[in-house]
């Protein structure tokens, strides 16, 4: 099943570095999915860069050929659990310079996606590990299978310096192998037109939902805003989470719909689950006023929506995850207890009520909008790329001295 793009069918021109990338990929909806296809297009539009992507896909999940919604640039298929898979994603990357290989408890097969080990195991060229999970207390096994991709990756990166303490914390030894932050990246999304779904204030919150995502806190933060003249609006956007849909459908979203309508806001509150393409949700986006992100969970030490919200240049409210507290340091936002509704209402109040303090928030927002500009950290990933390439290279030639 393995397939070649023009790119890639055979090995890369002089001078050019060819990178595979492994990991979920559209039309699979998660974060690392989206991730993955945005770090593979920015990498393949750098000049010296060749890339594609070999896709892992759930056992029930459709995959190819049989799935329509597939993008380009996929070489090869992993189906969890599925050895001949394994094999022909091990044959894949053996054409190419490296591989860039996202990680995530849940996305390979075996306890704690312990499949991954065999793939770094068998894998015979540089091996550069994104861990996108940093959890402040992983289990014994979750442990174990992060000192076995320590011990068999040539670089581990990590998307918060957050990120970076708490797996330095977690792996027994790291060897020597390198622990580098680079961003999760972000498309610019400054300048362009807007699509606002209300007249007035918007408040959004956006991305796949369900419980723990705290929007239940932001509803009730809303009707504390009921003496602003014009009431603010309450934009989520975004369908349930499939694992969420398939567990509860949508149980969630209609306790959030009777919390409005109990708390007297529910005309004031917007539910847009309908798909929305990428410029479509950029539009919204940059339509709005203040990007709220309330999230229940203490673990997250990277968001791919903070980071949009950053690259459109957007102050954020967000509760004192991870990587809030730290990205928002810098002045593009404001930091709230997690749960606490009052507190999400007072900084929402203080932002609408206050435009200096707005206006600095978005340049602030601007400032750090150029370092995760996608072309930059796909070029930080080539980079890594080169320098691992070039060690590999060089331990070769001293072998045969």
């Amino acid at each position: 099943m393995t397939r070649s793009t023009s790119n890639s069918a055979t090995r890369e021109a002089p001078g050019t570095v060819g990178v595979s990338l492994l990991g979920t990929y559209p039309s699979t909806r998660c974060g690392i999915a989206t991730f993955t296809r945005a770090l593979r297009d920015a990498l393949a539009a750098l000049d010296g860069v060749d890339a594609d992507v070999v896709r892992v896909v759930a056992h029930d999940e459709p995959g190819w050929p049989d799935d329509p919604g597939e993008p380009a640039g996929v070489a090869g298929q992993w189906r969890q659990g599925d050895d001949g898979g394994l094999h022909e994603a091990l044959a894949v990357v053996a054409g190419r310079d490296a591989v860039v290989v996202q990680h995530e408890f849940g996305i390979y097969g075996g306890r704690d996606g312990d499949e991954v080990v065999e793939f770094l195991e068998g894998c015979p060229v540089p091996k550069i590990v994104v861990l996108h999970t940093a959890l402040a207390a992983p289990s014994h096994h979750q442990r174990y299978v992060l000192d076995a991709i320590a011990d068999r990756a040539d670089a581990l990166v990590v998307q918060s310096f957050a990120a970076r303490d708490r797996i330095a914390d977690t792996i027994t030894d790291l060897g020597g192998v390198p622990l580098v932050v680079i961003p999760h990246g972000a498309a610019l999304n400054l300048v362009g037109a807007s699509a606002r779904l209300a007249p007035s204030p918007v408040v959004l919150t956006w991305g796949l939902i369900g419980p723990g995502k705290g929007i239940e806190h932001g509803i009730t933060a809303l009707a504390a805003l009921g003496d602003l003249v014009p009431r603010p609006t309450y934009l989520v956007v975004g369908g349930t989470h499939p694992k969420v849909l398939e567990r509860e459908g949508e149980a969630y979203r209609s306790r959030l719909m009777s919390l409005a309508c109990a708390l007297g806001v529910r005309d004031q509150v917007v539910f847009a689950d309908k798909y929305r393409t990428t410029s479509d949700l950029q539009a919204l986006v940059r339509g709005a006023d203040i990007v709220l992100l309330p999230y229940d969970s203490p673990e997250q030490v990277t968001s791919g929506v903070l980071v949009e919200a950053q690259a459109a240049g957007k102050p954020v409210v967000a509760t004192a995850f991870p990587h809030a507290v730290e990205a928002l340091a810098d002045g593009s936002g404001l930091v709230v207890p997690r749960g606490d509704a009052t507190a999400i209402a007072g900084a929402l109040r203080s932002i609408l009520l206050h435009p200096r303090q707005a206006d600095a928030m978005r340049r602030a927002a601007r400032d750090a909008a150029l370092g995760l500009a996608w072309p930059t950290v796909a070029g930080r990933y080539a980079e890594l790329a080169r320098q691992l390439v070039g060690r590999r290279l060089a331990a070769l030639g001293e072998s045969w001295r």
